[in-house]
């Protein structure tokens, strides 16, 4: 895995590809040492995105984090996948029966699903910008836009626009350049993996929070999208053991703009004291 720098992320990093359930392979990467920790990036975005989070966060675990399937240098589907058996598949090949989980957007929504399916394997969670299976997102212009953009495979307009929604702060704040360059390397890619990504109507984590035993970090930035404050709101409110941070100056590239402020969360909530049988 490389950082924004062009040089690896650390030096005793791991770098390792995975076989993907049903095909292909997930390029992953294992650093530190200490409790097992997994990051998982949003859509139309790749492991990058942890750069600046992983040196100091794996000086206290052992941290792993990978480019979803179509994503970063993750080989492109071919059928259907999903990324809940993805998630499995990278624990169970570092042997890790339990892990903290740490997502962004999208892979806060896996986590919460994972979580749901495998309780047993989740110590704790950290959802950062979080969306959730089941929520449903309000028809507006930027949606229509989005679905064109898709329909028409106009990888040019499916970055413009994700980077005008998403990347409020824009390239002059911490993070900028390398928050266009995983845009830009990513929009075709994504456009090319996303129909293959499977769709469960049955899974809607946001109606079973409730359910959700383990303690849960929510942290949004104060320029990500609306939606997105919404969403975190009702994880703090349904989720039984939740508590949220509002990080100022922070848009939904969290980690890049605020990685010293996520690090300092990250570490407070994994060093947690756990109930007995947690």
């Amino acid at each position: 895995m490389r950082s924004n720098t062009g040089g690896p992320a650390s030096v005793d990093a791991l770098d390792v590809d995975i076989p993907a359930p049903g095909g292909g392979r997930l390029r992953a990467e294992r650093t530190g040492s200490g409790s097992p920790v997994v990051l998982l990036h949003g859509a139309g975005m790749d492991a990058r995105l942890w750069d600046t989070v992983v040196p100091e966060l794996a000086r206290h675990h052992d941290v792993i984090r990978y480019d979803a399937r179509g994503l970063g240098r993750s080989s492109l589907p071919d059928r259907p996948f999903d990324d809940v058996e993805d998630l499995s598949a990278v624990l169970d090949h570092f042997g890790l029966d339990r892990a903290a989980l740490v997502g962004l957007s999208m892979g806060g929504e896996t986590a919460l699903d994972f979580t749901l399916a495998h309780p047993g394997r989740v110590g704790a969670l950290a959802l950062v910008g979080a969306s959730v299976s089941g929520h449903g997102w309000p028809a507006d212009p930027q949606s229509s836009a989005y679905a064109t953009a898709r329909r028409q495979r106009d990888a040019g307009a499916l970055a413009a626009l994700e980077l005008s929604i998403w990347a409020a702060l824009g390239r002059t704040a911490p993070g900028g350049e390398l928050v266009e360059a995983m845009v830009a390397d990513n929009a075709e890619r994504r456009i090319a993996s996303e129909p293959f990504l499977a769709h469960f109507p049955d899974r809607a984590a946001e109606s079973r929070l409730g359910e959700i035993a383990v303690p849960v970090l929510v942290v949004h930035g104060d320029q990500d999208h609306p939606e997105i404050a919404a969403i975190a709101e009702r994880l703090v409110a349904d989720l039984p053991d939740a508590h949220g941070v509002t990080v100022p100056e922070a848009d939904h590239y969290l980690p890049l703009r605020s990685p010293e402020r996520l690090v300092e969360l990250l570490l407070a909530h994994l060093a947690r004291p756990r109930r007995a049988g947690e």
